[in-house]
């Protein structure tokens, strides 16, 4: 049975199929927005588009409810889109293609976007059913959180009347956030000098594939691989052993996710024979794969032949890039003081592009303690300072600090407890959300953020557990019913 819309609660399991059927990348999100217009419109709803293409959809309280507080039930319209390399999909025309693998509702080849896809579709089951019992509520579908929180750094001060906001964008079920990293961007452009290339060399073409990948924020401290560490690492082998000229290094695809594939393209003379290039490269398969061996299973590394490019890059340049995407740090930089087995501070080495005259490289950084943030930005790029690239550091978003005194935190716990007789974890996220931002425009709110359990967000293997949607349902309409008055 892989009919989605069969699956309990079906009004929530109904509007997330309908939402994988409508192409949301982030900054294409004309038609999630023209479908959330429709739905409003269709309910007879107050439906509000803003300047920066936020959607707002307003309820009324139902009967006995009028005197509580308004809420506003926030996700994002848009989705990251990963695929396979030897999947066949175009993000921008195609519908999501999902099964159900027992447990679990996952997709073929391609990012589900159950991040933040449950959201929305749990927001809209609640404004489509006249039979659940809730105050005034709003819903509010913000653009682009993935790629820049265009939407929430856009909205302004007035757009939202709730006292009290439901952020629907976590990946944890069990686990009550009250309190999130900031995060900036570390963007380098490296120069490279062109250089006519020597027929007489061979060509080849190096990959990493099979990676776990995931979310920056969320995974970066589990175990897995970079592909754009592992390639770096296996080139600065290769170029001291055989000196190669490199053509094309392509790792990596979003800023917010970890590489799970690299290639890159480079010459050797041609009495060095594929036989010894391939000896270092299965010298080195072997040790990732050991490295590796819990959380990446099915590493893979291959070396083919390629046709000759049309041209290399000098040797200095190539062994700038090494050097530099070697010695760049990734991972986790330092775990909190204050709380247990939570990160601190991370940096991720996102992605690595050749462009017509620079290599682009894209780094993430994030910490819940700003000067921590400001260091990790500052390290990432003098590592690359150091070899004469453009550093640039984007402006990014604020940390949403806990609320010691927070009164939803509370409710959403008591609620917990009497729904499922056990204490969920009240923490921190190293992800980052929108609540920072909306925090800073609308001080006086309340926030707190749950949702179902995801695994492998940002990645092909994203999926999102069946009985966890359920409990996530369960427990956003008990925590409505408790609403305090005004």
């Amino acid at each position: 049975m892989n009919d989605i819309t069969k699956l309990e609660p079906q009004m929530m399991w109904k509007y997330f199929h309908e939402i994988t059927q409508v192409p949301r990348p982030s900054k294409k999100e004309e038609k999630i927005r023209a479908y959330l217009v429709d739905f409003g419109k269709s309910l007879g709803l107050e439906t509000l588009v803003d300047e920066i293409g936020n959607v707002l959809i307003r309820k009324p309280a139902t009967t006995g409810m009028e005197n509580r507080k308004m809420v506003v039930l926030q996700s994002h319209m848009d989705m990251v889109c990963e695929k396979n390399s030897d999947t066949d999909f175009d993000f921008d025309i195609d519908p999501i293609q999902t099964k159900i693998d027992g447990d679990w509702v996952t997709a073929i080849g391609t990012t589900l976007g159950a991040d933040d896809g449950i959201g929305i579709a749990a927001a809209m089951a609640i404004l489509a059913d006249n039979q659940i019992v809730h105050g005034p509520i709003e819903a509010l579908f913000t653009m682009d959180e993935e790629t820049g929180l265009t939407g929430a750094f856009g909205m302004t001060n007035d757009f939202l009347k709730s006292k009290i906001l439901l952020n629907l964008d976590s990946e944890d079920e069990g686990e009550l956030f009250i309190g999130c990293a900031g995060g900036r961007d570390t963007l380098i452009k490296l120069p490279f000098k062109k250089e006519a290339v020597n027929s007489s060399k061979a060509t080849y073409k190096l990959s990493i594939g099979g990676l776990h990948g995931g979310h920056s924020g969320d995974d970066i401290n589990k175990g897995y691989a970079n592909a754009n560490k592992l390639l770096t690492r296996l080139l600065y082998s290769i170029n001291n052993s055989f000196n190669i000229q490199l053509s094309n290094f392509d790792g990596g695809n979003l800023r917010n996710a970890l590489a799970r594939e690299a290639y890159a393209i480079f010459m050797v003379d041609a009495q060095v024979s594929e036989a010894n290039i391939l000896e270092v490269v299965q010298k080195y398969e072997a040790i990732f794969k050991a490295e590796f061996h819990k959380t990446e299973p099915e590493l893979f590394i291959k070396l083919t032949s390629e046709v000759t490019p049309e041209f290399v890059i000098s040797e200095k340049d190539g062994l700038n890039l090494i050097l530099s995407l070697y010695s760049c740090p990734h991972g986790v930089l330092a775990m909190s003081q204050d709380i247990d087995n939570f990160v601190e501070t991370s940096t991720n080495l996102a992605s690595v592009k050749f462009k017509e005259n620079h290599i682009l490289i894209t780094t993430s950084q994030r910490s819940s303690v700003g000067s921590a943030l400001d260091s990790a930005c500052e390290m990432v790029g003098a590592n690359f300072l150091a070899v004469d690239a453009l550093v640039v550091h984007t402006d990014g978003y604020p940390g949403w600090a806990p609320n010691p005194n927070s009164e939803i935190v509370e409710i959403t716990r008591k609620a917990y407890v009497d729904l499922f007789d056990n204490e969920p974890k009240v923490l921190a996220i190293h992800a980052g959300l929108e609540c920072g931002l909306i925090g800073e425009k609308y001080p006086e709110m309340d926030m707190i953020s749950f949702g179902p359990t995801i695994k492998g967000a940002h990645s092909p293997d994203e999926r999102i557990k069946i009985d966890t949607a359920t409990m996530f349902w369960d427990l956003l309409l008990e925590v409505l019913k408790r609403i305090p008055q005004e």
